[in-house]
Parts: structure tokens; sequence; C-alpha cells
């Protein structure tokens, strides 16, 4: 009898082991059709930002590397690995965007911005809509792509918020900001590697002993993000960048029901026409932003499985994931960025508003970490 049953279970897992190889081989080779596709049909450096977006993606879920969760661990724990692990990435690409910023490359250019009462607002409410999200802008995006419900509720509002911050953006940067600062040249990165180095060491000698190390994984995730940050630049001409593409899709949903966009002096701009005007599949961002979709899909079946059951939440629960979704795309046009665009990116590109980004929306994650419980999201 013992046989038959061990027969029987050879037999039910055998062809359900195929079935897992036959999926996971069919999707990477969509995905490399896919890739292919596109350089054939709009030129050879939109299927690079497709595949390097997919990169991304693969780095993000398959080595569980992130931006809001590291920052809970540091706020709730103090266990700084995570937060090290970002530190050490754009450190990486400063090394090597900085250089090439200061030469005689007019086609590059960085993540710059001013420092403004909208931008610093901005960082502050992304910060905490983070939280509640427990995903920042490459996050719900990595999230979505590998099934989180909470995720694949809140983009759609991501996208939404995204359209109408930039739709309000020139009304709330006219409040006033301080004259655009860069840092440049070889002075500039000294200061950039010296200003990543004493936050690392900081937040290191804020853990307890027992935490005062990084795992392998999130060390090789750092150098796997920062070449493919590194690759983003080098083809596009500009760093990596999130939040852009989302506030284009549902500009371009308005516009093809008729919306005149016109009456915001943000879409009215030549620049900003021509985006709507052109297809999707030849805006750098938004192919990143689906090859990181994408990427992290691959993973989730990798794994064998989406995160698809629904979890328990009460009401108030879903209605704070929708209002954090669109916050969370609002206010990161105000901010001028999220994690991707401004922190990672406006830092690594020698912008000072990387950094008071990155303070800002620090204290807003000590804020949106204790929503979480009255909002029904945990406990």
């Amino acid at each position: 009898m013992a046989d038959s049953v061990t027969d029987i279970s050879t037999t039910l897992e055998a062809p359900a082991k195929g079935s897992r190889l036959f999926a996971r081989t069919g999707l990477i080779g969509l995905t490399l059709v896919a890739i292919l596709a596109l350089m054939a049909a709009a030129g050879v450096r939109y299927g690079l930002l497709l595949a390097i977006g997919v990169g991304f993606g693969l780095t993000l879920e398959g080595l569980r590397f992130g931006f809001a969760g590291p920052w809970r661990a540091m706020i709730l724990r103090r266990e700084p690995a995570g937060l090290i692990a970002q530190l050490l990435a754009i450190g990486l690409v400063a090394i090597v965007t900085f250089p090439l910023l200061s030469g005689d490359h007019p086609e590059l250019i960085g993540a710059h911005a001013a420092v403004g009462w909208s931008m610093v607002g901005g960082a502050f409410v992304f910060g905490a809509a983070m939280q509640l999200l427990l995903g920042c802008g490459s996050g719900t995006l990595v999230n979505a792509g590998s099934g989180n419900p909470v995720s694949v509720v809140a983009l759609p509002f991501f996208v939404v918020g995204a359209f109408a911050g930039s739709y309000h953006l020139l009304w709330w940067t006219d409040l006033g900001h301080l004259p655009l600062v860069v840092l440049e040249g070889s002075r500039g990165l000294v200061i950039t590697l010296l200003g990543l180095l004493i936050v690392g060491l900081g937040a290191f000698s804020l853990a307890p002993r027992q935490a005062r190390f990084v795992p392998r994984r999130l060390l090789v995730a750092a150098v796997l993000l920062a070449a493919l940050a590194i690759a983003n630049f080098a083809v596009a001409g500009q760093p990596w960048g999130v939040v852009y593409g989302l506030g284009l899709w549902a500009a371009k949903g308005a516009s093809a029901l008729g919306a005149d966009l016109t009456a915001s002096s943000y879409w009215a701009s030549p620049v900003h026409q021509e985006r709507l005007a052109a297809s999707l599949l030849t805006d750098y961002t938004s192919l990143t932003n689906l090859g990181i979709i994408l990427g992290a899909f691959i993973v989730a079946v990798w794994r064998s499985g989406l995160s698809t059951r629904l979890p328990s939440l009460p009401a108030r629960a879903w209605l704070a994931t929708v209002i954090a979704g669109f916050l969370l795309g609002y206010s990161s046009r105000l901010a001028l960025g999220c994690n991707v665009g401004a922190f990672f990116s406006g830092i690594s590109t020698g912008s000072l508003h990387g950094w008071v980004w990155f303070v800002a929306a620090f204290a807003g994650a000590w804020v949106g970490i204790r929503l979480r419980k009255p909002l029904g999201l945990e406990g």
C-alpha cells in the first residue's frame, strides 16, 4: 500500500514540476521576445531600457531590496542593514555619474531640483504614505508585479495621484524655493561620499550589537542596483526615475478621453505635449517602470506563485490604502521625485534637494509607521 501511495505521489509531482518549468521557461522566452521586438520596432535604446527595467525588478524582488522596509526597520528596531545598502548603492552610482556630468557630455542630465516649500512638504507626506503602503515608488511597482493585493489596489490611485500632482505642480512650486544647488566635480563627489559615510556610520552606531552587519544578499543587491542605475544613465542620458512615467500614463488616458490638458501649465509645455503625442514605448521612465513590474512578476512566478490571497483588513484600512496610494503619487510630484528619482538619483548626481528630501521623507516615515495601527493596517 505504501508503495502505491509513493507511486501516485511521484506521478503527481512530475507533471507539476514539468508544468512549472514550462511556465518559467515560457515567461523568460516571452520577455526576451518582447525586448527584441521593441528593439526592432522602436530602436535598440528602448529595448535596452526595458531590459534594464526588468533587471531592476529582478533585483528588487529577487534579493528583497527595498526602501520602505529598511527605513521601517531602522526606525522601529534600529536595524541599519537595508539603509546602509541603499547608501552604498548611491555612492557607487555617484562615483561614475559625477565625472560624466562634469565632462563634455551635454546629452547627460542629472536629477537636479531646487529645494522649496512644496518639495519639503511633499517629501514628508510621501514618507508617511509609503509606510502606510509598505512600498515607495519602485516598491509599489514591485509589490504589484508580484501580486501583493494592497499594492495592486494602491497602484491605480498612485498613477492618478502622480498625474494630479503634475497638473498642479507649477502652482505649488510658485510658493517659493531656494536657488538650485548642485554639488559638482571632484569636490562635490568627496562631499557626497562623506555625507553618505556619515549617515551610514550614524545608523550603524545606533544599532544594537547583534544588528551591526549587512547580509551578503543586500550587498550583492546594492552592487547590481548601482550597475543597473549606471546603465540606465548611460542609455537614457538621465538618471533612474519612476514617478514621471506614472503621471504620463494617466495623462495619456485623460487625453484619450477628451480632456484638454493645456489648462495645466505643466502639461501645456511643448516638452510634455510632445511626450503625450509619442508612444509610451518610447518614454524612458515608462519602459523601466513596465520592466520593474515584469521583473517582479517573473520572480514571483519562479518562486511558484503570486501573493493573491486578499488580507483580512477592516474597511478603514482599505480606504486608507486608496488615499495613501493617491497621496503617494501626488506628493511625489510635489517632492520632485520619490525614493528613486529624488533620494537615490538626486544624491547620486549631486543635487542638494536629494539630501533635504531624505530628511523630510524619513521624518514622514516616522509618522506613517505610527498611523498604521489606528488605520487598521496592522495589529
